[in-house]
């Protein structure tokens, strides 16, 4: 069956900051389960539901230290909405950044601690998927990576090929998954994992052996005695396996 795909995770020095920036932005509301810990979701949201993933931010001493390879891309309804999307992102702290992206459609943009995300131009494929259209994981193999992720969730993989691949919750809601081929993918630093929860009756440890038979790893993100599991993928990028709450 596999796992659920339930949330994004920031690494913040202010997580409370960055937690309202993106409560903010997205139209969410904002709580905390616990010191050093924002969390954002859907008002009425009744965690977890593939209509939306999640965002948690963590505080971390210092989240520069922490390289990721995975952003947020925001949907937009029209170009008039996709301008009004990036003046209010503005004013609530917002800067737009250039990463060497040329001249494109969407306005790549980098939150008040410098996580890089985009305000898409308007595109049928996130016409329903809510104000996140995608997370984008760069990477060296899209079609292995598809292979490995939907073979982890219970996300079906919509195309494949040698430069992109996109997932989606086999439900058809909320957003999408997508792996972006790119020369250098460890060259940008970002700050953004997923995390993963089992089915209720699921086993985190049998989760964890499971993906470890499909190429995954155990790592080491100075986690120390967790509730989760860390590992990384087959090109390193870590995500967690949480327990049930």
């Amino acid at each position: 069956m596999g796992m659920q795909l339930v949330q994004v995770n920031f690494k913040a020095r202010d997580h409370e900051r960055i937690g309202r920036f993106w409560a903010d932005a997205l139209g969410w509301g904002l709580s905390s389960e616990g010191p050093g810990v924002s969390n954002v979701e859907p008002l009425g949201f009744d965690w977890p539901d593939p209509s939306a993933l999640c965002v948690d931010v963590v505080a971390v001493p210092d989240p520069e230290a922490v390289a990721y390879r995975a952003h947020l891309d925001l949907a937009s309804e029209s170009a008039e909405h996709q301008a009004e999307l990036v003046a209010r992102l503005k004013t609530l702290g917002a800067r737009e950044a250039d990463i060497g992206q040329g001249d494109v459609p969407w306005t790549v943009m980098a939150d008040p601690e410098g996580n890089v995300f985009c305000v898409l131009e308007p595109r049928d494929v996130y016409r329903d998927t809510g104000p996140v259209a995608t997370v984008v994981v760069d990477c060296a193999d899209p079609r292995a990576m598809a292979a490995f992720w939907g073979a982890a969730t219970d996300w079906t993989v919509h195309e494949a090929d040698d430069e992109h691949a996109r997932l989606r919750s086999a439900r058809g809601v909320g957003p999408y998954l997508e792996f972006l081929r790119t020369p250098d993918p460890r060259a940008d630093r970002h700050r953004l994992h997923l995390d993963l929860l089992p089915y209720p009756g699921g086993d985190q440890a049998a989760e964890a052996d499971r993906l470890r038979s499909l190429g995954a790893r155990d790592a080491d993100v100075g986690q120390g005695d967790a509730p989760w599991l860390c590992l990384a993928d087959p090109e390193g990028n870590e995500f967690c396996i949480l327990g049930r709450r």
